[in-house]
């Protein structure tokens, strides 16, 4: 087989990193070094959006799209007829360089099918990051951790890397079983308890000492396959909850199952990928992590999908209604977040506003409450929006049509209802 240039490389490893969608890298404050190049911010990079609302990007690619592994659900998977290709060390670094020093990017995110073992392609990944900290490049870095690899392995990389992320795919060891034969789910794991426990570790060491070498400093994430095995919402929920307790993830991104090559263990390659149910997902996890929510509180007791018609926080308020309405006069600042369009900005708005004088209902749009759906759930000055009953058939005849009707094809919706926040 001829060699592959690199323009070519790119464009087939770029593409097939593109379903690990667990490449949000916020949250590191890497500093730049004196005659260094780049900087990693507090808002991170990727092809995504920032919090301050800046579109920002990373160069997202494979150091190698063959693999050992044969994952049904995998694009790379080995049995796969597709073409192979892979990196070496100096050319990553040199392609990351310059597209640093162009401006296309601000910084790599960097995976790789596993070749000969977990171990081999992770001493490579690591070459490539620490041979770009020993050119003095600031930007971000966020490494892949391969199931199995060692654990010594693991604690260099959250050295070098800004953000470390390991991949737990399916909601069951049974799952993973079926669909990815040549996994362990302790070896995923695995790797999430040492980075947690390293973390730890790092931070107490700065708090006695500042110059304490930084580990890991964007923390750790993962990402769960959704549709592709029949675990319900409730089990995906509650895994998620347990890893954030368990191993202080960031972040948990839930992926859309597409198919990529037919397998009679997977859905039909037909149905399309269920982008609302992954949307439901993401805004019930925004509500666990920012909001007190328990994931058990989400879900009724004999439901184990979430709600397609309507967000979690106002499926939740109807099955709720003896908590409401709530007086915004007086309720504190915990209560006001349980309340359907109402979030942590209008809530602080709210308690800082109510110290100088009572509120009134004309007053709380001002405040950035959404009153298409607050207005069902509060009273100010003892006194409900007018026209308003506190029946759940009243409350979603008048909360659906505000909602955006389910897309005609697939597309992916944005976190929050348009125009809306939680």
């Amino acid at each position: 087989m001829p060699a592959m240039d690199r323009e070519r490389k790119v464009e087939l490893l770029a593409g097939a990193a593109r379903y690990d969608v667990s490449c949000s890298s916020s949250g590191s404050r890497r500093v730049a070094r004196a005659r260094g190049l780049g900087r990693a911010n507090h808002a991170g990079v990727c092809h995504s959006w920032s919090d301050d609302g800046r579109c920002i990007s990373l160069l997202k690619i494979l150091m190698s799209n063959a693999c050992i592994h044969d994952c049904a659900y995998c694009v790379n998977r080995a049995s796969n007829d597709t073409r192979r290709a892979a990196f070496t060390v100096e050319e990553l670094v040199d392609l990351t360089l310059n597209f640093y020093r162009r401006n296309y990017v601000e910084g790599l995110f960097l995976s790789s099918g596993v070749v000969h073992s977990a171990d081999h392609t992770m001493e490579r990944m690591l070459e490539v990051a620490r041979r770009l900290r020993s050119e003095r490049f600031g930007g971000y870095i966020h490494l892949k951790t391969l199931p199995g690899a060692s654990s010594e392995l693991v604690h260099r990389a959250g050295r070098v890397a800004d953000r470390l992320s390991v991949n737990i795919e399916l909601p069951t060891e049974r799952s993973l079983r079926e669909l990815a034969p040549g996994k362990r789910r302790q070896d995923i794991l695995d790797p999430m308890h040492w980075i947690a426990e390293q973390a730890r570790a790092a931070r107490a060491e700065r708090r006695s000492s500042p110059r304490a070498p930084l580990y890991c400093p964007a923390g750790q994430s993962t990402q769960l396959i959704v549709g592709a095995t029949p675990e319900d919402d409730r089990q995906i929920l509650a895994l998620s909850e347990g890893l954030y307790h368990r191993y202080r993830l960031r972040r948990v991104y839930y992926s859309a199952y597409v198919p990529v090559s037919p397998d009679s263990r997977l859905p039909p390659p037909d149905r399309p990928a269920d982008v609302l149910r992954e949307h439901r997902l993401y805004q019930a996890d925004w509500l666990v992590r920012r909001y007190g929510f328990e994931a058990g509180e989400l879900l009724g007791a004999g439901d184990a999908f979430l709600d397609r018609e309507m967000d979690p926080k106002s499926a939740w308020a109807l099955r709720h209604l003896d908590r409401f309405p709530v007086e915004v006069n007086q309720a504190p600042h915990e209560l006001l977040l349980r309340v359907p369009g109402i979030g942590h900005t209008s809530a602080a708005r709210i308690l800082k506003t109510r110290r100088l004088a009572s509120l009134r209902e004309e007053d709380l749009a001002h405040l950035g409450v959404v009153m298409k759906r607050a207005r069902f759930f509060i009273t100010c000055g003892g006194r409900a929006p007018e026209g308003v009953r506190i029946t759940p058939a009243f409350i979603r005849r008048q909360v659906l049509p505000a909602l955006r009707r389910p897309p005609v094809s697939p597309h992916q919706p944005s976190l929050f209802e348009a125009g809306q926040t939680p």
